[in-house]
């Protein structure tokens, strides 16, 4: 998986989707006065759709975007990589979405970003892929947040993107993992940024309600260093960025919290939203509060309440628009269309102009003694802020929806639209940012150990080499420790010295290792679990358990992931099965991932049938290496899909209420990077029919991905029931 590193190369420019400053602020001088696009200020476009900003280092544009064919249905998203003076295209990375619940054309929200130390280049597509790329392209390591440690998806398409601080790279999204990270939470993962291996991750939030791309920001708290982002609960969470701790939380809205986080004054934090607020019935609201000067002991997150405000303004309804922050006043647009000015200190609306009748996530940039402000419904303006009003220097058509941020560098301004990205200004300006450096490490003695990766799924016979950090009491690497001991409990695995291999016949189980040295212990936490060959009937589930419903039960296997709260094995008409729980709306569909990652030629069948009557009943399926296969109940069809808006094909099929039937699913490779979706259905009672019941031919083939189970019973009715899993290698 992972490529030699290149040379590495420091460099500088807008690195992140919010700038040097993590203000939405540049502090470059002689930018345009207008972005009429063909304009004396015009100096190039290139035609690609996208709803985040660009990010620039070393002369190079690095653009998440997408391409849109045939009405539609085909969509793929990109990673582009243009020359920043001329807009020529020196790269790019394609890649088509998968298992998601995206719809419509909501992709290319978000942004990539740059390590200053390499020049390496970070970025996630709307599927979940976390991939590293070297500045020329080549990709360096990747991991799919989807089927490692399942990441939900929203219709709403919400990507966001990764940051980068000292060794790591963060990503971050909703996931409902395994064990005390299985119900569903918004979590940041924190990837050692050479290397892809998960170095920690943080689970500071209460249960989200809503997804967020609340971009992280950071900054240093009582010697430690540490980030503060919104979250999916309507919360501010502060965490520690070199160990994942959390430190504290801040509740202020019933929706996700999507625009970034501003500091003032060092102890001050400013956000907005444009939910419902948690204290009234109306919506939106921007909020300053005192964040704790001390790195809190004793149990945490600390909750800070509205006791610890120092001003609130609720002239805000802005939902993703994040504000910029300059000189003791902050710029921010709102649903309605306003570009607001408010007094940092105070909360005081000091002025608002009207420049549309809406707005929807396009965020201003701040820079040369100007405002550059896209709006949704495709006008951009230029406004001169003034110490009582705003001016308009500038009304530009951008010919399609704006929904990202400009972004500044080298004497230009650069917009992205729903068709294109425009570059404005000269082509010799120079770049301004701000120098940073390592804060050098002073305390030496150790005080804690890290174990990376902290956690892993392996398979019989797979290995993983762990590396051990030591780390003083603010969470710096000192060292990397020799000579560790480690302790797997009961996993079936063997060390030899720091390699950890899965002995042949391993029982499939969750479990910790510990890492002890120098008088300091850390942890890692992994599962062994499903590879291509695995069987499960159940008639080996003692049930004695009560689930959350009351009912005598054994849960799932462990190592499937959130699979706990969705499914339950219970007896049916003498047989013991899986079934979907069904207490809420909310688990009216489910999947749930249940062999390794990296999974591939690979045939998945199952018995399966659906509860019902013959006016309603469930959807029941199989994923094979990122395709879903279902028997829809209601529609009497087989379905294959990948995401629904995207690939679907059915053909008829009746399926009956209270029948079991074999579902057998295979994809075929043809070694071009084409293949064919194959399944077959079949009453359980009779033989195997010799032809597939749908064959789907795809013209780029996912190569890889984990088998799942699947279910969709609407508005949470009759349940779905699976026995005899059987995943076999093709071969």
């Amino acid at each position: 998986m992972l490529l030699p590193a290149l040379p590495a190369k420091e460099v500088d420019g807008w690195l992140n989707w919010r700038g040097p400053l993590q203000t939405g602020v540049s502090l470059e001088k002689n930018l345009p006065d207008s972005l009429e696009i063909g304009g004396e200020d015009h100096l190039w476009s290139y035609p690609v759709k996208g709803g985040g900003a660009p990010v620039i280092a070393d002369g190079r544009i690095y653009l998440f975007g997408y391409y849109e064919e045939d009405d539609g249905k085909l969509v793929e998203e990109t990673l582009l990589c243009l020359d920043a003076d001329s807009g020529k295209k020196i790269w790019e990375y394609r890649s088509r979405d998968f298992l998601s619940d995206n719809v419509y054309n909501r992709y290319g929200i978000g942004s990539p970003c740059v390590d200053p130390e390499t020049g390496n280049v970070y970025f996630m597509p709307t599927s979940g892929l976390a991939i590293a790329f070297d500045r020329d392209g080549n990709k360096l390591w990747e991991h799919s947040m989807l089927e490692e440690y399942w990441r939900l998806t929203f219709p709403n398409g919400r990507t966001g993107g990764p940051v980068i601080d000292g060794d790591f790279v963060i990503f971050r999204g909703i996931t409902a993992n395994w064990g005390p990270s299985g119900p569903p939470g918004d979590r940041f993962y924190g990837f050692e940024k050479q290397t892809g291996e998960l170095a920690w991750w943080s689970a500071p939030d209460i249960k989200p309600v809503d997804s967020s791309n609340s971009s992280p920001i950071f900054t240093e708290l009582d010697g430690q260093r540490v980030f503060i982002a919104g979250t999916g609960s309507g919360s501010i969470v502060c965490s520690n960025a070199r160990t994942g701790e959390p430190i504290w939380r801040y509740t202020i809205s019933q929706g996700g919290v999507n625009g970034s986080i501003l500091l003032l004054d060092d102890d001050k934090v400013i956000a907005v939203h444009g939910k419902e607020n948690i204290d009234s019935t109306s919506k939106g609201r921007m909020v300053c509060f005192r964040m704790p000067s001390k790195y809190p002991e004793g149990d945490k997150p600390v909750i800070l309440t509205a006791a610890d405000e120092v001003w609130r303004n609720d002239d805000h309804v802005s939902f993703s628009s994040s504000p910029v922050l300059h000189e003791g006043r902050v710029y921010t647009t709102i649903a309605t269309g306003e570009l607001l000015c408010v007094d940092a200190n105070t909360g005081e609306t000091l002025w608002d102009l009207k420049l549309a009748p809406d707005q929807l996530h396009a965020s201003p940039l701040y820079a040369d003694g100007k405002l550059y402000v896209p709006m949704a419904d495709g006008q951009a303006y230029v406004v001169k802020p003034h110490a009582d009003r705003g001016e308009i220097l500038n009304h530009a058509e951008m010919g399609a929806v704006c929904l990202a941020a400009p972004s500044a560098y080298d004497g230009k301004v650069f917009v992205q639209t729903k068709e294109a990205l425009h570059a404005y200004g000269e082509k010799d300006g120079k770049f301004v940012g701000v120098k940073t450096s390592s804060p050098k490490i002073k305390d030496k003695k150790i005080a804690a150990l890290q174990v990376v990766p902290a956690e892993f799924a392996l398979t019989e016979g797979q290995s993983v080499e762990f590396t051990v950090w030591g780390l003083n009491k603010v969470g710096q690497r000192v060292k990397k420790i020799k000579g560790a001991s480690f302790d797997a409990g009961p996993l079936a695995v063997s060390f030899k010295g720091n390699t950890m291999s899965v002995k042949k016949g391993a029982k499939l189980m969750p479990g910790a290792v510990k890492a002890s040295a120098s008088g300091a212990s850390g942890s890692a936490r992994g599962r062994i679990v499903a590879g291509a060959n695995y069987s499960e009937d159940f008639n080996g589930f003692e049930l004695t358990q009560k689930n959350h419903l009351g009912e005598t039960v054994a849960f799932p296997p462990s190592t499937w992931l959130g699979a706990r709260v969705k499914w339950s094995v219970i007896e049916r008409e003498g047989e013991k099965v899986i079934t979907n729980v069904l207490d809420s709306v909310i688990k009216q569909r489910t999947m749930n991932f249940v062999g390794h990652h990296d999974l591939k030629d690979y045939t998945f069948t199952a018995d399966v049938l659906t509860d019902g009557n013959r006016r309603i009943m469930s959807s029941i399926g199989l994923v094979n290496q990122r395709y879903l296969i279902a028997l829809v109940g209601n529609w009497r069809i087989l379905e294959v899909s990948s995401n629904h808006d995207r690939l679907k094909e059915s053909v008829p099929f009746v399926v009956r209420p209270n029948t079991w039937y074999t579902l057998k699913t295979k994809i075929k490779d043809n070694g071009d990077g084409t293949g064919v979706i194959q399944a077959k259905a079949w009453l359980r009672d009779e033989a195997e029919p010799a032809d597939w019941t749908i064959e789907v031919p795809v013209d780029k083939l996912h190569p890889k991905g984990a088998p799942a189970i699947y279910a969709l019973s609407p508005q949470a009715q009759k349940r779905v029931f699976i026995d005899n899993l059987r995943i076999t290698p093709n071969n």
